[in-house]
């Protein structure tokens, strides 16, 4: 008799386990409420329960919105469920996006589910409605979202976004989606948030891309520091916003075996291409060093690439990256840098992937090439 008393109240109506009845229900929320986000119908979302972020989202288009319910850990009335949320911003993402999002749910007399929150998972990036209104400004080749901006600034940065994409498409051809998203939160903090770290990881960094390397790259975000980047003078936005792009291009020939100093050499190769600045107007760090007989032994390495070391040394990383590829461009030819590029890509790992792609596309060994790169930096900085 007690096993059967202990079945009887582990299974609720219908024989299905209470945990189980609550886990749908509360899906069928979910699913409610992300088809009144795609709908833009306000009632529809408030019957789900909080309205949250909901009007932030107004200017936003939407290609797709949904939720998948990961977890479910209930109290009585009381719910906090961990979910998946996807979504697709509509004529820009060839796939959905994923946020990892955390509900504080309540269940009604009626034993109805209803959202009292929904925010960004513990240690999960925001999401830009999360941090206010977005103002949205589109432009000829890519779409600009952004908090507490003027519509005149948000057009600035499309601007720069319409010059940055055929720059790219000049240099690396035409095999990538040709647009870009840019967000532009209010300040230093608001970017920290949408990269989910701290805001000392991206003091005096103008931008970063996000996105995962590999595969057909379906969205890539460009986030901008609006702090860093009215620092700025109108060369030096248009270089950091054609140095982003190059990255949303490259990113699906970019893999675990592209060393940095590749992949951040070519985008601001791209980047100041047909500038017209010179090595020691564009590298002034590393050709103070070089000029003071400083000439670095190797190539820099992934570890010189970390935001949180000192801006000297980082800058060096990525003028040296620069010069490498700059090298290449000028002693094998424009084309034969993307293939080198591209070949190294091709590797599913970093060992002997640039080997190989040298001796292939280059006609020359790791060691030779650094003997080079050494002998360029003298001639051109020293």
């Amino acid at each position: 008799m007690a096993l059967v008393l202990l079945l009887v109240a582990l299974v609720a109506c219908g024989g299905r386990p209470a945990a189980d009845s609550a886990r749908t229900d509360v899906q069928r929320v979910l699913d409610r409420r992300a088809g009144a986000v795609l709908d833009r119908d306000r009632a529809a979302f408030e019957r789900t329960g909080a309205l949250s972020w909901f009007e932030n989202l107004r200017a936003v288009p939407l290609a797709a919105w949904s939720y998948r319910l990961t977890d479910l850990h209930r109290t009585g009335d009381h719910a906090t469920a961990d979910a998946e949320l996807r979504y697709r911003v509509r004529g820009y993402d060839r796939a959905p996006v994923s946020a990892d999002r955390t509900l504080s749910l309540s269940r009604d007399a009626d034993g109805r589910w209803s959202v009292d929150s929904d925010r960004p998972a513990a240690k999960s990036a925001q999401q830009l409605w999360d941090q206010g209104e977005v103002v949205v400004v589109r432009g000829a080749h890519g779409i600009v979202l952004g908090v507490g901006q003027s519509g005149q600034a948000l057009h600035r940065y499309a601007d720069l976004a319409d010059r940055a994409v055929p720059a790219v498409s000049q240099a690396w051809g035409t095999d990538w989606s040709r647009r870009v998203v840019v967000l532009v939160p209010r300040s230093l903090e608001g970017m920290a948030g949408l990269l989910g770290s701290p805001a000392s990881s991206y003091r005096g960094i103008a931008a970063v891309t996000t996105g995962e390397v590999g595969g057909r790259a379906p969205a890539d975000r460009i986030v901008v520091n609006p702090d860093a980047y009215g620092m700025l003078g109108a060369l030096g936005r248009q270089v950091v916003l054609t140095h982003e792009t190059t990255h949303v291009a490259t990113r699906a020939h970019t893999g675990p075996a592209t060393p940095l100093w590749l992949s951040e050499g070519y985008a601001d190769w791209v980047g100041y291409r047909g500038t017209g600045r010179t090595p020691s107007q564009a590298a002034p760090e590393l050709s103070g060093s070089v000029g003071e007989g400083r000439v670095p032994r190797a190539l820099p390495e992934d570890k010189d690439f970390g935001f949180a070391r000192d801006a000297t040394a980082l800058a060096e990383a990525y003028e040296g990256g620069w010069m490498a590829c700059r090298m290449i461009a000028d002693r094998w030819g424009d084309a034969r840098l993307g293939e080198f590029y591209r070949a190294v890509g091709e590797h599913k790992e970093r060992a002997g992937a640039v080997r190989d792609a040298m001796r292939r596309v280059l006609g020359t060994t790791p060691e030779a090439f650094t003997e080079q790169w050494r002998a360029y930096l003298r001639a051109r900085l020293g």
